[in-house]
């Protein structure tokens, strides 16, 4: 998650804990207990962690890496470094969210309604039906201390849900009755544990904008974690007073950049797919004309209407080449 997408999704009231580029250097405002750092993005207070972690594997293979994560829970007290460095592992969970809501619930439909406002309340209906459940699995598994929510399973809740709606004679007469009969229900059969693993991040379209991967070092297979050892580092001895992107431009992609601002700003308006821009370039891969583009967005040197759409923003006339100025 970047600064950009960190910021807009604090505002929501979320809390946030995400990874943080190299190059992204934040101000060291305190120093905590445990080791991280109050920093901020922008006008936005977070917490820096910096942590080496060691995966040993059940075979007794070990793997590496160098964690910099960014969160807007600031009390270290109540939210140690080492465990959030260990929640981080789970971020894939976000997967099995939208397989439940792709898959489980929709079975691979597509949404029915024909106009914004049909759709949005659609979603919002689906959106509702998901939270619910989850809710009801969360509370069922914590009725039973020690029990991961991992193990409830959705396909269960919803089934246990859809039979309590279509077979009205054996449902209870109250929401709590038939909140405790799907809890109970849940409870009856639940998964086993999860078992932590590692591997490789894989590719499997083609045409994805991801193919061009370099190897992290972690195995091709997925293999069991049997531990994971945390140290916590120290920042930087030296940081900026406010927080900045240090990434080097090369004067390739600074040619680049001139030439997709003057392309956007010869039609203000039109909306331009990246696929559209790499191709009019001609010496760009699609990955690469991703990753600029949602960088200059970030900058605001360009709008990002929609996934991989991109118009023109009022910049500087210093930033234009010097032909456009002419």
């Amino acid at each position: 998650m970047g600064p950009a997408q960190t910021v807009l999704t604090s505002a929501t009231g979320a809390q946030v804990l995400g990874r943080l580029r190299n190059n992204r250097r934040t101000p060291i405002l305190a120093m905590l207990t445990d080791g991280s750092y109050l920093s901020v993005i922008g006008a936005l207070q977070i917490r820096v962690i910096e942590a080496q972690v060691t995966v040993i594997c059940v075979d007794g293979t070990t793997f590496t890496g160098t964690y910099r994560l960014a969160t807007t829970l600031t009390d270290a007290r109540r939210y140690p470094a080492a465990a959030l460095v260990r929640l981080y592992h789970q971020r894939w969970e976000h997967e099995s969210a939208y397989y439940a809501l792709r898959h489980t619930i929709m079975q691979g439909r597509i949404l029915r309604s024909g106009d914004p406002a049909g759709l949005e309340q659609e979603m919002s209906s689906v959106l509702t039906l998901y939270q619910l459940l989850r809710t009801v699995m969360v509370d069922a598994a914590e009725s039973r201390p020690g029990t991961d929510p991992d193990r409830c399973s959705f396909s269960l809740a919803l089934h246990a849900a859809r039979d309590l709606v279509i077979q009205p004679r054996d449902a209870p007469g109250t929401i709590t009755g038939l909140v405790a009969t799907i809890g109970h229900r849940i409870l009856a059969a639940l998964l086993p544990p999860r078992r932590p693993r590692v591997s490789t991040r894989k590719v499997k379209s083609p045409i994805s904008r991801y193919n061009e991967r370099l190897d992290d070092g972690r195995p091709d297979r997925s293999r069991i974690i049997t531990d994971l050892d945390i140290t916590l580092l120290p920042p930087p001895p030296t940081l900026p007073a406010a927080s900045r992107d240090e990434r080097p431009m090369t004067a390739a992609d600074r040619r680049r950049q001139h030439q997709v601002l003057a392309l956007l700003h010869q039609n203000p308006h039109r909306p331009w797919k990246a696929r559209d821009i790499a191709h009019h370039l001609g010496d760009v891969t699609l990955n690469t004309m991703y990753r600029q583009l949602s960088r200059w967005a970030v900058s605001q040197l360009i709008r990002k209407i929609r996934p991989g759409v991109y118009t023109a923003e009022p910049i500087s006339a210093a930033l234009l080449p010097s032909a456009q100025r002419a």
